[in-house]
């Protein structure tokens, strides 16, 4: 499916709202940030992000706490929702999506390749644990298509308001 026509529902709804978006990605490594500014009109609403590849980026730039990590580790739902925090913070923006998680070959953090979290925070604060298949690539790209999709149904925009080529 391609996520096209859900980016730019996104933009649309959040320029109509006057809401803004940022992003703080880990295994994603700037894919989301990079479909969203992909297409015309997203410098109205998105305003960056951070790639935290690395657990230091995730703690001195994010502001997520090291007894975080230590207690529950980088691939975690509370990982993911305190990078989120820390990239609106960051930011100003009124919703931040956060990717974090093991893309593999190997398992990472005790971990399988394939566990992902996807923490959205704003008006709204949502989570989602993903179990993905295939390689780097695929968990890589699934994992950006979940977020942008996850977004969208937060935002109220309906698959079936879409173009058939979507649905």
């Amino acid at each position: 499916m391609p996520l096209t026509y859900l980016v730019q529902s996104i933009i649309d709804v959040l320029r109509e709202r006057g809401e803004t978006l940022c992003v703080a990605e880990s295994l994603t490594g700037g894919g989301l940030a990079s479909s969203i500014t992909a297409l015309p009109g997203a410098s109205d609403v998105f305003l960056g992000g951070v790639i935290a590849y690395n657990t230091s980026v995730k703690e001195n730039l994010l502001h997520v706490s090291v007894s975080l990590v230590e207690e529950f580790t980088v691939v975690s739902e509370e990982v993911a929702q305190a990078m989120a925090f820390g990239a609106a913070n960051a930011t100003g923006a009124t919703w931040a999506i956060a990717t974090t998680g093991v893309a593999g070959p190997g398992p990472s953090e005790g971990a399988a390749a394939g566990t992902v979290w996807v923490a959205i925070v704003g008006p709204v604060h949502h989570s989602t644990l993903l179990q993905l298949q295939g390689g780097r690539d695929d968990v890589r790209n699934a994992t950006i298509s979940s977020a942008i999709s996850t977004f969208s149904r937060i935002l109220g925009i309906r698959s079936s308001e879409l173009p058939e080529a979507v649905s």
